[in-house]
């Protein structure tokens, strides 16, 4: 009986052994990949922070200032009561690369303490550190459309 059964399978795999293979396509063909930047990535922000029912949403509009693509921007937010101790803390990650001079949206809900009196921020991305300047306003103009000073 357990003849039958192994001749059995043989005859039934032999079709799937007969079967080709599907042409494989490679999906980066003729397409430009650039690495990310590693070491420590220069980014000016804005940030705007306002409470939703019970939820605290901090809305943060960062610009790459650095040589390369940075990849997977994150933002540790931490919320401090008057003391300075820690109420309540959030993140949130940038799932795509952003380009050097151009700016992206990156959104952080914390759920809201009354306790809440005071934030930070903590920056990263996957291939190293952030250094953070806070601005009042971004400038999103790329560099290269800037127009040169003039001369007196």
């Amino acid at each position: 009986m357990k003849r039958f059964a192994v001749i059995a399978m043989l005859l039934a795999g032999t079709p799937l052994l007969a079967q080709k293979a599907p042409e494989m396509h490679p999906i980066l063909a003729g397409k430009k990949v650039e690495q990310a930047f590693k070491g420590q990535a220069d980014v000016d922000f804005t940030s705007s922070s306002r409470k939703e029912g019970d939820i605290v949403v901090t809305t943060m509009k960062i610009k790459n200032n650095s040589a390369g693509p940075i990849g997977r921007l994150k933002v540790e937010e931490t919320w401090f009561d008057k003391s300075q101790n820690p109420v309540a803390s959030s993140s949130s990650t940038l799932d795509k690369m952003i380009e050097p001079g151009t700016v992206e949206t990156l959104t952080i809900q914390t759920p809201w303490s009354a306790k809440m009196n005071g934030n930070s921020w903590q920056f990263s991305h996957a291939n190293g550190t952030v250094k953070p300047h806070k601005v009042a306003k971004l400038d999103t103009a790329p560099a290269a459309a800037k127009a040169p000073a003039k001369k007196k």
